[in-house]
């Protein structure tokens, strides 16, 4: 590790009804992977922002190159080479790829764009990340994880210092974090300094050279990471243990009633004669590698996308879903992987987000019982250990882990009896994260049955009563969970189906 790049020393920052950061410290030097790590609401974005001038700071200092910098916008810190790729994303769908990757710097022949060039240049940044993405597609063709690597490519473009990553894998398969990793270790050769905040222990330990760890909006403390025990992390950052054991065996019984049946069901290229069962209380899981068509065939089962053939039964009897209106009706509810674009309205309060599917339990006439919405939101925040000022927050203003559960709020108010969990961790601590869990644990044996998407192996692993495995639109194999390894599902993930 080379010498220390940039010290941020007793930042202070308030927002209303927030202490977000206490008087924090943090310590780039160049050529390092440094790990910053803390639960959701701990203040990791907020300290990242602050840097990045998104956020101006109450007080503290912020050295660079040997002075004393203060950013006003994100600009600037590109600027002076300080990048940072958010955890959500900001591109722009109706634009291509390369437009995205060059917007506000595009390059131009005379007055005109020269879009040839910038396809050109894009295409370089992605041999050299060695991956396959067209510079001309269209950003709203691509899945979440695909943008996100536009995302990690439009950092890179920047002549960077230092380079944030904010969560770079949560949307990413294995090959792609393989490849992610490569482009990072390429970094860290060229001596640039790289912050990199994530929730998963076994990429923490693999590619980081030291560890941060804030709790709380305050400094915890520094480790090196090859001398620290994934336990010493996870102490630091929720002063408690976790344990992430496996489910080995289904705790379904025998005799418990079919809920859904879907047979042969066909939705464009990623949904293809896809059949399965979900019992009463049961939790299926759903693997695959990105671009399965997981999410594709939950949002044709929920009546987001078109379906062109094949039939859907809910409790033996035959339904016609070509509505997300419709899906409710039926007692299914969907949890998106893009919590942001699907999942909640972040303009709208902590209170009016958990009563959106349920709106008309809550209006007298054209008025909304505001007394009432409260006391359910009230009531959900707490179960679900929402950390949240009040109920009338902003959601825009809470954590990527508690905007999710303000999500499950929403569904858990509509009482659905199938509930679709799309990555339902994506982005959110380990501590959230078994909150989560037991969440989820609760709801199958209260009765509910829940169809989960994870890219995410140990989840899949410890949540599943049994796994279905997708390969390129057609179901591969299913599995009971007590003959799931990581193998047998990677086989299957792999396998396509003439």
């Amino acid at each position: 590790m080379g010498e220390v790049i940039l010290t941020m020393k007793d930042i202070d920052k308030s927002f209303p009804g927030v202490h977000a950061l206490d008087h924090v410290d943090l310590e780039i030097r160049k050529g390092e992977v440094l790990a910053l790590m803390g639960e959701n609401g701990a203040g990791k974005s907020t300290l990242m922002k602050v840097l990045t001038g998104i956020y101006t700071k109450d007080s503290g200092t912020i050295t660079y190159e040997g002075k004393e910098v203060e950013f006003h916008n994100t600009k600037e810190a590109q600027d002076a080479g300080i990048v940072i790729v958010h955890q959500e994303l900001n591109m722009l769908g109706h634009l291509t790829v390369a437009q995205n990757i060059f917007i506000g710097r595009e390059f131009k022949k005379g007055i005109r764009i020269d879009d040839a060039k910038m396809n050109e240049e894009a295409a370089k940044l992605f041999k050299r990340m060695n991956i396959d993405i067209d510079p001309k597609e269209t950003m709203s063709h691509l899945t979440v994880g695909r943008q996100q690597m536009c995302e990690i490519a439009k950092a890179i473009s920047h002549e960077a210092k230092v380079i944030i990553f904010d969560e770079p894998s949560a949307a990413l398969t294995e090959t792609e974090i393989e490849e992610l990793f490569k482009i990072i270790n390429d970094l860290r050769s060229k001596g640039i300094g790289i912050v990199y905040i994530s929730h998963r222990m076994d990429e923490i330990k693999k590619i980081t050279d030291r560890v941060t760890v804030m709790r709380d909006g305050t400094y915890v403390g520094t480790l090196i990471t090859k001398d620290s025990t994934k336990d010493d992390i996870i102490n630091m950052m929720v002063g408690r243990v976790i344990y992430e054991d496996p489910k080995t065996h289904s705790t379904v019984p025998k005799d418990a009633p079919v809920v859904l049946k879907v047979d042969h069901l066909n939705a464009g290229k990623m949904v293809q004669d896809v059949s399965f069962e979900l019992r009463k209380g049961e939790i299926l899981g759903f693997s695959g590698l990105m671009g399965a068509g997981r999410t594709e065939t939950a949002r044709a089962l929920f009546g987001a996308d078109p379906v062109e053939s094949g039939d859907i039964y809910i409790n033996g009897k035959k339904v016609v879903i070509k509505s997300p209106q419709d899906a409710v009706k039926y007692g299914i509810g969907y949890l998106s992987e893009d919590r942001k674009r699907y999942g909640c309205v972040v303009q709208k309060s902590v209170a009016e987000n958990t009563t959106l599917a349920t709106l008309d339990s809550y209006t007298k006439g054209i008025f909304i019982d505001k007394k009432k919405e409260k006391e359910v939101a009230e009531k959900y925040v707490e179960s679900l250990a929402t950390k949240t000022p009040t109920v009338d927050q902003l959601v825009v203003n809470l954590s990527g882990g508690n905007q999710q559960k303000v999500v499950i709020a929403k569904w858990l108010t509509r009482d659905c009896d199938i509930l679709i969990f799309d990555e339902p961790t994506r982005g959110i601590d380990v501590g959230a994260k078994n909150e989560i869990y037991k969440l989820m644990n609760q709801l199958a044996k209260e009765g509910k049955a829940i169809i989960m998407i994870s890219s995410e192996m140990t989840e899949i692993l410890r949540m599943s009563d049994r796994v279905a495995v997708m390969c390129e639109g057609k179901k591969t194999g299913e599995l009971d969970i007590s003959e799931a390894t990581q193998e047998n599902i990677m086989n299957l993930a792999t396998r396509e189906i003439e």
